[in-house]
């Protein structure tokens, strides 16, 4: 008996005032995995992240979780982590007194919570700013709270919505270098405008272009199936599908 995928998307849509943002979206994704998902403004991909996240429900087709149906079991997001595209930070709490937060909020008490908190704070490396009120902190250092949060109860599935996002090019390099090192033992997804964010920590590539996915498979293999890199093949499948729309 095949194993069962930790996250499956079956036939997933999502309509807003009669208009489809994401149509029909399969896909499956285990621990060990960092996915990258790429698309252009307004592909879908913020709304596909929410409804893994169980932020949004889908108009049509199932999120599922080990098997388990995510609408039917909202206690699965207690197995998540999600970073959205802007940190939720409360600016008047310290670092560490918002991650105590967090903990507490996925189920953690005590002793445990401390020591939850102690490593996230090391592991992203907070340890400086560990007194620091949210709301002073640089944004590279809030990208690093925001993911300490995602990850300060261990989940299995880890979901960041463009954590690159405005960081200078060290502190980017940071972000993917804990990226790859979380999607060793976990489930990894990375939604991203940049590419090479794609490039240096992702394994395998999904592309989403108006609302579908044009694209889902290994890193390489996308390369070697459109006989380019990853820039030109994206460009080549996004560009494809205007040109077809524009005809």
């Amino acid at each position: 008996m095949a194993a069962i995928a930790l996250l499956q998307l079956q036939g997933v849509s999502r309509r807003l005032a009669g208009r489809t943002i994401v149509e029909d979206v399969t896909l499956s994704l285990d621990r060990g995995c960092v996915l990258g998902l790429l698309g252009v403004n307004g592909a879908g991909k913020s709304t596909t992240l929410r409804m893994i996240a169980g932020i949004l429900a889908p108009s049509a087709g199932k999120v599922l979780f080990d098997g388990r149906d995510f609408g039917e079991e909202p206690v699965l997001a207690r197995r998540l982590g999600y970073l959205p595209e802007t940190p939720p930070l409360y600016a008047e709490l310290r670092v560490d007194e918002y991650l105590h937060f967090c903990a507490r909020l996925r189920g953690m008490r005590g002793n445990a919570s401390t020591k939850a908190v102690d490593h996230v704070i090391e592991r992203c490396g907070l340890g400086e700013m560990r007194r620091r009120l949210c709301g002073n902190l640089s944004k590279g250092f809030a990208q690093r709270a925001g993911i300490a949060q995602a990850i300060v109860h261990d989940p299995d599935l880890i979901v960041l919505d463009e954590p690159a996002s405005g960081l200078d090019p060290v502190q980017a390099a940071s972000i993917r270098t804990l990226i790859g090192e979380l999607g060793r033992e976990r489930a990894v997804i990375l939604s991203t405008h940049l590419l090479h964010d794609v490039t240096a920590c992702c394994s395998r590539v999904a592309i989403l272009h108006r609302g579908r996915l044009r694209h889902d498979g290994a890193l390489a293999d996308l390369a070697a199936a459109q006989g380019s890199d990853l820039e030109a093949a994206f460009f080549r499948i996004a560009g494809a599908d205007d040109a077809q729309a524009a005809a």
